[in-house]
């Protein structure tokens, strides 16, 4: 117990020196390469910020597309008055940081995985770079990570948890893939609905989010988007445009190849209902890797896959590292690797990406096939834990070999 209690100085020496220096690059004392990432912040999020102030929802606005409950982190820098903005939204993103590396130590100590979590988190962030602290994302997967701490032991607290995250950016609901307690499955739908009941009374538009996500096509960083890279060296001539708060594709076929990425998703949730019906072997670290699985698969599989997005795998790989006899190191290792491709095609080398040139084109093929690789490995894992380690549990022993062939050689 000593030892599992004991100050990892190394570590956040580590995570202290990177996280500084992530807060030099978005404060702009240092100039990372590429495109300016903090504009969301500055810009966009600001302005919403102005318009949630008075009362409505930015329904007029097409790259507004969250749920209702974002406006709780576009408006959180109001609770540092004495920062300006973007300065006050910088330091809540450190506070969201620190807070899930504390909660990380927590569950090392508890369930045996120590500190590989943690290492997991701190090398991860670093390498994603300042866009990290540029988006609100952060602070979406310091929830999602506290309601998979409290996990099988708390199904009540995972579940608002796991319900509030669904309001804040959607994909925390599935973190309930592997729950097997209806207490869980009833305190999301409560804590969702009523923090949406109570968006949509106080605030109009609440839900226009929906209306301008179907609008959207194919983002250039996306696994679909390969094949239109591919395409204009072959003569494809679309075009490639800011288009509902994103950079993406616009031509011929960017629709069927849109419309193919959605019957991927769909496949990957009727492959997680078979699993969820077939599963019987649960064991404690069973929620925490189901939900790293799910959502390894819809990230994949998405129209877009935006760099901050490598944030919430992260983290949920480190709640998987800190379980002992965790099988997903090899998944969590693969989205690490990803993490210093994913900030060369952007913000790096975006301008390539952009272009569908060289090096940017390179390390977008490179991320995608690492984050492919992992979601098939985490999937086959989680299926083999649960699914097959059922079917061993029931395998009937080989018969005895009878008396007068017991000096036989075996055939």
């Amino acid at each position: 117990m000593a030892g599992a209690r004991r100050i990892p100085v190394g570590l956040f020496a580590v995570w202290t020196v990177s996280r500084s220096a992530l807060l030099l690059y978005v404060l702009k004392v240092w100039v990372f390469p590429g495109p300016d990432v903090t504009s969301d912040v500055s810009v966009i999020y600001r302005g919403w910020y102005d318009v949630l102030r008075s009362g409505g929802f930015p329904s007029g606005d097409v790259s507004w597309q969250y749920p209702p409950g974002a406006v709780l982190a576009v408006l959180s820098p109001a609770l540092l008055p004495f920062l300006d903005y973007a300065h006050a939204f910088f330091a809540l993103a450190l506070l969201a940081d620190l807070a899930v590396v504390c909660l990380l130590l927590y569950a090392g100590a508890r369930d045996g995985g120590g500190v590989r979590g943690v290492w997991l988190w701190t090398l991860g962030v670093a390498l994603l770079g300042p866009t990290v602290y540029a988006r609100y994302d952060l602070m979406v997967t310091a929830v999602a990570v506290a309601a998979l701490v409290a996990g099988a032991r708390r199904p009540r607290v995972l579940g608002v948890l796991a319900g509030f995250g669904a309001l804040l950016k959607v994909w925390p609901a599935l973190l309930l893939a592997g729950a097997v307690r209806r207490r869980a499955w009833g305190a999301a739908a409560v804590a969702a609905g009523g923090l949406a009941l109570v968006c949509a009374v106080v605030m109009p538009g609440a839900f226009t989010f929906l209306r301008h996500q179907g609008g959207r096509g194919t983002e250039v960083e996306s696994l679909g988007a390969l094949v239109f890279h591919a395409a204009r060296h072959f003569g494809w001539r679309g075009r490639v445009l800011l288009h509902y708060g994103s950079v993406e594709f616009l031509g011929p076929w960017v629709g069927a190849v849109s419309a193919g990425a959605m019957v991927l998703s769909v496949a990957g949730l009727g492959w997680l209902v078979v699993w969820r019906l077939s599963a019987r072997a649960f064991s404690p670290r069973t929620l925490v890797d189901a939900g790293f699985v799910a959502v390894l698969v819809f990230t994949v599989t998405s129209r877009v896959i935006s760099p901050q997005y490598l944030v919430w795998l992260v983290g949920l790989g480190a709640v998987c590292l800190c379980c002992r006899g965790s099988r997903m190191e090899v998944p969590a290792v693969l989205v690490l690797v990803a993490c210093p491709v994913t900030v060369l095609e952007f913000p790096v080398y975006f301008g390539e990406v952009v272009a569908s040139d060289g090096v940017g084109v390179l390390s977008l093929v490179v991320r995608n096939g690492l984050l492919v690789g992992a979601t098939v490995s985490a999937a086959r894992t989680l299926w083999r834990d649960t699914v097959r380690a059922r079917d061993q549990l029931f395998t009937p022993p080989p018969p005895l070999p009878s008396p007068s062939r017991q000096g036989a050689l075996p055939l």
